[in-house]
């Protein structure tokens, strides 16, 4: 069996999921829209550069999902995706999963969004396997506003891998094939530990390193 691992923000989707649903919150009025837009923007600014705090930034998106009692917040989600995520599927994205699903590879999402925000995404995808930042939750499901475990972002994408095959009893070494797609620099620490790197829809710097290191450089998407 092989292996394939996407990121999800700007690779699988055209869009940065965790930002827009920060700016959907911003449209109906959940929070105050120029201080948390302002904010928003700010650290998807630092996360484009490559300065991003994870947990910093985490600790906001969680912070603000605490705030909230779940039921409402499901709501908004489920019309989240109707809005925003579901128009921005695209067929390129979908066909690349399933060619990997009926080859039968080991088929995951690995983002550092958080899980209440991509579980739905990764569904809508139909993978069933998700790796993603994990807000503590308490009884009732409702969100805490903590953080569990190491952020899925940079280094921490393999810390993440190698845990989650772990607990499969397997690691990434026994696959003869692993494959990551990314459009960012961020996830260069993943995208040099696979043995087929595929830089997707890359960023300036990205494009430059996979140039670099002879990597292949996929455009899923043509705008």
């Amino acid at each position: 069996m092989n292996i394939a691992l996407f990121d999800l923000d700007n690779t699988l989707l055209p869009l940065d999921s965790d930002y827009e649903w920060g700016q959907f919150l911003v449209r109906h009025g959940a929070v105050d829209a120029e201080s948390f837009a302002a904010r928003n923007a700010e650290f998807y600014e630092q996360y484009q550069d490559g300065t991003l705090n994870p947990v910093e930034y985490l600790e906001f998106a969680l912070g603000t999902l605490s705030r909230f009692p779940r039921g409402q917040l499901d709501d908004w989600h489920e019309q989240f995706m109707a809005e925003v995520i579901q128009p921005s599927i695209r067929p390129e994205a979908l066909a690349l999963v399933r060619k990997h699903q009926d080859a039968d590879d080991l088929v995951a999402i690995i983002t550092a969004t958080n899980r209440f925000v991509t579980q739905p995404i990764a569904t809508a995808f139909g993978v069933t396997h998700l790796i993603a930042a994990e807000p503590e939750l308490a009884d009732d499901r409702s969100i805490t506003g903590r953080l569990l475990g190491t952020p899925p972002f940079g280094h921490g994408k393999v810390i993440n891998t190698r845990q989650w095959l772990a607990s499969r009893g397997k690691r990434l070494e026994d696959f003869a094939r692993s494959t990551f797609y990314s459009d960012s620099q961020n996830d260069i620490p993943l995208l040099s530990a696979v043995t087929h790197p595929v830089a997707t829809n890359p960023n300036a710097r990205l494009a430059s390193h996979a140039e670099a290191h002879g990597w292949p450089i996929l455009q899923l998407f043509d705008d």
